[in-house]
């Protein structure tokens, strides 16, 4: 599935996602009921919905060979509120048996739609660090990275 460097990450409809993958791959409606063992019914109000079940999100990411949940990845990136920098003793010391992941993963898609509103002067360099978070080294590498190769500019 294409992504458009002009999505924004901000409302994910999943099924609308869900379906066009179906579409640009080309799979019979048979063989998806058949691995996600669901009806047809079932399969097209999944299409209609906004969001699904993580276990089923994870069956049709195997089926359709493409990671849905980096759409909510990017999302959080993009939009969740910033962390406080400075911890009080007590939150340092919260044990936490979750993973820690220490870097933003962001994809090809992310740095195309970030470089992109640079480009097109939506918003400034300091305006795209403030509000997106985006380490200002990082994002002065990419504009040198990227700048005329497939952007354009």
């Amino acid at each position: 599935m294409k992504q458009n460097n002009k999505e924004n990450f901000k409302h994910i409809h999943i099924g609308k996602y869900l379906q066009a993958r179906v579409e640009d791959l080309q799979i019979p409606q048979d063989r998806i009921g058949n691995f996600l063992n669901a009806t047809d019914e079932e399969i097209q109000s999944m299409y209609r919905s906004e969001s699904i079940d993580s276990y089923q999100l994870l069956r049709w990411s195997k089926l359709l060979e493409y990671d849905f949940f980096r759409l909510y990845s990017q999302h959080l990136i993009l939009y969740s509120p910033p962390t406080k920098k400075d911890s009080t003793a007590s939150e340092k010391n919260i044990r936490n048996s979750l993973p820690i992941f220490r870097k933003h993963i962001y994809t090809k898609e992310i740095i195309d739609f970030i470089l992109e509103i640079i480009y097109t002067g939506q918003k400034t360099r300091q305006q795209i660090i403030a509000e997106y978070r985006i380490p200002k080294t990082t994002l002065y590498k990419w504009i040198v990275k990227h700048t005329n190769e497939n952007t354009g500019y």
